[in-house]
């Protein structure tokens, strides 16, 4: 048996709880191995509850049924495939593209700023000016890439104003966001045309030029933040128990290990959202991928006695 804290096991018991129905209880449960695989620590517990005995396994949680797998490594195995993997379908492999983080647009905002530190005459705060169109023409190309937002006529790529629309009605579509997405629609405007503006008038001031790079900066910060929430599938709350509490988690899939993976999690009832691809993994994260603590070290062959044809959950529901 591994150390707990006694959060760690209600954490646990709420989880498991929620998964059950009405009446059942929790008589008896013990941390009982942890392995970590890609930097994701999983810990097992043996949960002994009025319904049978389970094992819950953390990271992404779920639980299995002792029934249907009453080999602890049976279960580790199982569970560590399920949160690997990812059906690969057809439709899956025309949608898969990495999701190129929006440096290039971060990259120019830096050089801009860097630029306005030596600024020191009109034709110095009208380059900031095209730094700061360029940043956000990087943007929408960037976004782009990334989705497809267009109707049958897509405007020019170059068409800042109108990918700005259609992105942001995309993204924040329905009539509940319709002051977030005027709040988003109204800073890229402030921005482009402070910006044109600053690039062609000649009665500008260092001033302006700090103006137009904070502008613009403040947009794409909350603007590049809403895109990957879209395009990464991340709700505003969670489908399952309506809990804020959200939080990124990142993994691999089998057939492409080169790439990370990531998927929004609900920390109170354990949802896990779509994975999408998001980079290309470090050279050194291919290093101390594994390690486990807990458990023995039996090099005995594992034949499953029990057929698996369903997963089943407390009081006979499919899922977990």
């Amino acid at each position: 048996m591994l150390v707990a804290t006694e959060e760690e096991k209600a954490d646990v018991v709420r989880y498991f709880l929620s998964q059950s129905p009405s009446g059942t209880g929790v008589e008896f449960l013990q941390k009982v191995y942890a392995e970590v695989l890609m930097g994701h620590r999983h810990d097992v517990w043996d949960v002994h509850a009025s319904d049978g005995r389970w094992w819950v396994i953390t990271n992404p949680t779920n639980l299995y049924s002792q029934d249907q797998f009453p080999n602890m490594d049976l279960a580790v195995t199982f569970h560590m495939g399920l949160s690997l993997r990812v059906p690969r379908t057809q439709q899956q492999r025309e949608a898969d593209r990495r999701v190129a983080q929006f440096g290039v647009v971060f990259t120019m905002l830096r050089e801009a700023a860097d630029a306005l530190t030596q600024a020191q005459n009109v034709s110095d705060y009208q380059t900031i000016g095209v730094r700061s169109r360029e940043a956000l023409l990087a943007y929408v190309s960037a976004a782009q890439d990334l989705a497809i937002w267009t109707p049958l006529t897509p405007p020019k790529r170059a068409d800042f104003k109108s990918w700005n629309e259609l992105i942001c009605d995309a993204a924040l579509a329905g009539s509940a966001q319709k002051e977030r997405r005027h709040l988003f629609k109204s800073l890229a405007t402030d921005a482009w045309v402070f910006a044109n503006w600053l690039t062609h008038s000649r009665s500008v001031t260092w001033h302006d030029a700090e103006a137009a790079i904070t502008t613009a900066e403040h947009f794409l910060g909350l603007a590049t933040s809403m895109v990957l929430r879209h395009i990464r599938f991340v709700p505003e709350e969670c489908p399952e128990c309506g809990s804020p509490h959200l939080s990124p988690e990142e993994g691999l899939r089998e057939d492409m290990p080169e790439i990370a993976w990531e998927r929004p999690v609900c920390a109170d009832c354990g949802w896990t959202g779509t994975p999408v691809p998001i980079r290309e993994r470090e050279p050194d994260e291919f290093t101390e991928l594994f390690a486990r603590e807990g458990g023995d070290d039996s090099d005995e062959c594992i034949i499953p006695t029990v057929p698996l044809r369903e997963l089943r959950g407390p009081n006979g529901r499919e899922g977990g």
